[in-house]
This record gives C-alpha cells, sequence and structure tokens, in this order.
C-alpha cells in the first residue's frame, strides 16, 4: 500500500514526539551538533545503514560538526509520511550513541 500524506495534525502530533525535529517546506528537518568532525561523519554511515534497511532515504548535509537532516516522500508529490516520521525516530534512537546534542 502506498504511503499518504499526513495531515497537519498528524504531522504536529509526530513531532510531539521527536525533540528537536520541525516541519517545514512539506519536510522533516533537524540539526545536530557534535564536539567533533568524526562523531558527526560516523553518523552519517549509520543513519544511511538505518535508511538502506527502511528502504527510505533522506537529505543529509555534513559539515564540520554539524548534520542536517531533511526527509520527505517523493512518492507522494514530495509530502511528509510516516515512512518519514519512522525515519526520524530511528534516527532520534541512535543520535545519543554518536555524541548529537
Amino acid at each position: 500500500m502506498a504511503p499518504e500524506p499526513l495531515t497537519p495534525q498528524q504531522t504536529e502530533q509526530a513531532l510531539a514526539e521527536l525533540p528537536g525535529w520541525e516541519a517545514a517546506d512539506d519536510r522533516l528537518a533537524r540539526n545536530y551538533v557534535f564536539g567533533k568532525h568524526l562523531p558527526a561523519a560516523a553518523m552519517v554511515i549509520h543513519v544511511a545503514a538505518i535508511q538502506e534497511e527502511l528502504g527510505h532515504h533522506s537529505d543529509m548535509t555534513l559539515s564540520y560538526n554539524t548534520l542536517g537532516i531533511t526527509v520527505n516522500t517523493h512518492s507522494v508529490g514530495g509530502k511528509i509520511t510516516e515512512l518519514d516520521v519512522a525515519l526520524a525516530r530511528r534516527i532520534e534512537e541512535i543520535a545519543a550513541g554518536h555524541g548529537a546534542g
């Protein structure tokens, strides 16, 4: 079954459980800050592995000690779906282990 775009209310409910994430321009987005570059780069690899497992991918921007992540579902016109929320939840589960703040 194809994913369906979330309503604004559903998106707000999901964000209540995802501290630091926000919805803007039909995307879920979050920036993580690290003490150094290597933990940020390591998290990129970990997130990539989760994305492969889920078959759903985000856009990531890595700078020295910052990792920016944005995600939406292209197959429904670039809207936010439960697939995006599930990916964000999984990312949140690993972030602290990489020292993300």
